[in-house]
């Protein structure tokens, strides 16, 4: 059997209908191109999510499905869903179809062309297809969080993202996490890049968060990652 190269983790809850043609574009961008796995990790979701994952099986062998007991949030889904990949290197997205599938080849890309020291590429929605209250607020949003925790990204709410596997499961684990990863990264003492992508508006479903909620729920973990950041202490470990 070949050697897993890539695992692309989708958290997921209540996209029945995002779901086929979202492991559709997947398999087009990436199939025979590398060897690749989908995980999706159903957070507990309320409609058929898991009937049509399932139904899926069947006729794509790349794909994996986890399911939690009950609903825990998509920080954990995402963590979830990289402890149980089997390559070295993981790709996520989105479960609502606004990420293009397509872009992981120019992730994968722009990790090839950099330093080993870079060990994420985020993706840049340089141009959003979201209403203009939630562009409105994540402009905010990150402005706010680059003057406090510096980490030279523009946009660290995109959830197309290529990491490794070994940085990302060193990193401190807390609900909401996936939203600072730069920051964790930089802090751990890895680099960073963004990458310009594609962003598509939502065909179907809706949004699971509301701007107050999110800017609630943000306010609390910037502060946590402030402090994170400044009690964190890093140096060379050598054996002698």
């Amino acid at each position: 059997m070949r050697k897993m190269q890539l695992s692309i983790v989708i958290p997921v809850f209540n996209e029945r209908n995002n779901i086929a043609p979202l492991v559709d574009e997947v398999i087009s961008s990436l199939r025979g191109r590398l060897n690749f796995e989908i995980i999706y990790a159903d957070d507990n979701s309320r409609d058929d999510t898991l009937a049509v994952l399932k139904s899926l099986k069947s006729s794509t062998p790349e794909l994996r499905i986890l399911r939690h007991a009950s609903q825990i949030g998509q920080s954990t889904a995402v963590r979830n869903g990289v402890r149980a990949a089997r390559a070295p290197w993981i790709a996520t997205l989105d479960g609502d179809g606004q990420n293009d599938p397509a872009d992981i080849p120019k992730l994968l890309a722009a990790r090839d062309a950099a330093v080993p020291e870079v060990k994420l590429f985020a993706g840049w929605r340089v141009t959003r297809h979201d209403s203009s209250s939630k562009r409105w607020a994540s402009k905010w949003a990150n402005a706010i969080r680059a003057r406090l925790l510096r980490d030279d990204t523009p946009d660290t709410g995109c959830g197309i993202k290529l990491f490794e596997r070994d940085a990302f499961l060193d990193l401190p684990y807390f609900d909401h996490m996936h939203r600072f990863l730069p920051a964790l990264m930089q802090r751990a003492g890895w680099k960073t890049v963004s990458v310009p992508v594609n962003h598509r508006p939502r065909t179907s479903g809706v949004s699971k968060y509301s701007n107050l909620g999110r800017a609630l729920v943000g306010i609390r973990d910037l502060y946590g990652m402030v402090w994170l950041i400044a009690r964190s202490k890093r140096t060379v470990v050598e054996e002698v």
